[in-house]
């Protein structure tokens, strides 16, 4: 049986929506553009490159170029973007250049041949190829969601404010107590990568969100990334609802950038990729955070799928990729991934990678939901980093209803709300101070193990333990 990686989909048991999105729909229709591979080249330098790193206002934004010195961190060869005089050569040779990533120094190219791989192997700047994806033969028309109303009522309980449903999420993590003090993520940038965004722009509690940008990463390219599967909706809505009375995220003033880096039908190396793509646009804009609520292991490919032995931080392009972002100033927040009850039961992709917190998810205070993924990472780092409430928690389906469902894939953007608003408290900190201060704050700090990792965060004493210092 194929393994899903859009992690919360394997435990809905109490709502199906995205699950049923994947299979609903009308009659198949043959994939656009018709049959294809793409293949991942990686580059052998950036001669060419018409950039130069005394100058990176052409290339990274204000924002970006601040957050890197404010953390007093060097733009580097891995910032400058790919070479033009590669791409140029590959694209006069009749070659489609659809995408590709200036940090791991790679292009993708598409091709209705595959035999292309023999005339990309006569380059000289061409170091090796990999095939990434094969287009299937035909899809699912996706089938329009309309929104519906939501006929909960509003309260305010006189211990609890305003945060109605989404309230236990919050407040067992000590996020009330940044809130009451004034941090609820007014300055910071969240960039979440993920499937698609249905309607979150047209949903009542969701329209107060400041979306400050838009990008599609995964080819073929969409111009709306809201009219794409609802996995991103719910994920947003753990930071970004504002509904007084029935349900307020837990970064509600942060800004957002959503960002689909992740393809509906099926599962391939293309998507570590887009990945590594969407990172890359959310650095240039000058995002402090990114959720991904994301992970893979297993590929429809089985000749590509990971092994335990992978999950070392270096294997994967996409945990490759991840392990660079606090270097490059910011936080990325990453679900440990729901196959603890299944054959793989550890962690996925890119949750192995070091510097970044890896979030498994809670029943309770003090007891692990039995789907959560476990660690170590291979080489024996202490994964997941922390945990945080995911079965079950208050989330808005892409019909706008809110509900509740499980999955790290919601404990996850629950923890990287909490770290904007810690993080807009300590200015003056770095990613890695902020990281490794959520971990201090955990109730497992001292004995961590593989299943918990460092615990239950407590943002409150986070902030607590930063002021005493």
């Amino acid at each position: 049986m194929k393994l899903k990686t859009i992690l919360s989909i394997l435990f809905l048991a109490l709502s199906a929506t995205v699950s049923a999105q994947r299979e609903e729909g009308g009659a198949r229709i043959p994939f656009p553009g018709g049959k294809a591979y793409i293949f991942r080249v990686q580059l052998s330098d950036k001669q060419g490159c018409t950039y130069c790193l005394d100058k990176p206002g052409e290339f990274l934004s204000a924002k970006a170029i601040e957050r890197r010195t404010r953390q007093h961190l060097r733009v580097d060869s891995t910032d400058l973007p790919l070479s033009k005089t590669y791409l140029g050569e590959l694209r006069r040779c009749g070659l489609h250049v659809v995408g590709g990533s200036k940090w791991n120094n790679t292009v993708l190219v598409k091709s209705s041949d595959s035999a292309v791989v023999d005339k990309l192997h006569k380059f000289s700047f061409v170091r090796a190829v990999t095939k990434v994806y094969v287009t299937p033969d035909s899809v699912k028309k996706p089938a329009p969601h309309a929104l519906e109303k939501d006929t909960a009522k509003a309260y305010v309980d006189a211990s609890q404010g305003c945060y109605g449903k989404g309230f236990w999420q919050i407040d067992v993590l000590g996020g009330r107590a940044l809130h009451e003090k004034g941090f609820r993520g007014k300055g910071m940038t969240i960039a979440i990568l993920d499937g698609g965004f249905m309607n979150a722009d047209k949903i009542p509690a969701l329209r107060a969100a400041h979306v400050v940008a838009t990008r599609d990463c995964a080819w073929p390219y969409s111009q709306n990334v809201y009219s794409l599967i609802d996995h991103g909706t719910s994920v947003l809505s753990c930071m970004a609802a504002r509904d007084s009375g029935r349900f307020i995220g837990d970064a509600p003033e942060a800004d957002f950038v959503l960002i689909r880096t992740e393809i509906a039908q099926g599962e391939s190396l293309l998507e570590e990729d887009n990945w590594a793509m969407g990172a890359e646009y959310a650095d240039s804009i000058g995002a402090d955070l990114i959720n991904s609520s994301l992970g893979y292991f297993s590929y429809d490919d089985a000749s590509t799928s990971y092994r335990y032995r992978d999950l070392d931080g270096r294997t994967a392009l996409i945990s490759r990729t991840a392990a660079m972002l606090a270097r490059k100033g910011i936080i990325l927040v990453n679900s440990a991934g729901n196959a603890g009850e299944g054959e793989w039961k550890k962690i996925s992709v890119p949750a192995d990678a070091p510097d970044i917190l890896t979030v498994g998810a809670l029943r309770k205070p003090g007891h692990n939901a039995t789907f959560s993924s476990i660690g170590p990472s291979a080489d024996g780092r202490v994964k997941p980093d922390v945990m945080a409430p995911g079965n079950p928690v208050t989330v808005i389906s892409g019909k706008g209803v809110i509900r509740l469902s499980n999955g790290t894939s919601f404990a996850a953007p629950i923890t990287c709300g909490l770290v904007a608003c810690l993080w807009q408290a300590l200015p003056g900190k770095t990613a890695t101070d902020i990281i490794e201060l959520v971990r201090r704050s955990a109730d497992n700090y001292l004995t961590p193990d593989n299943i918990f990792g460092y615990g239950m965060a407590d943002f409150s004493k986070a902030l607590r333990l930063a002021v005493n210092s």
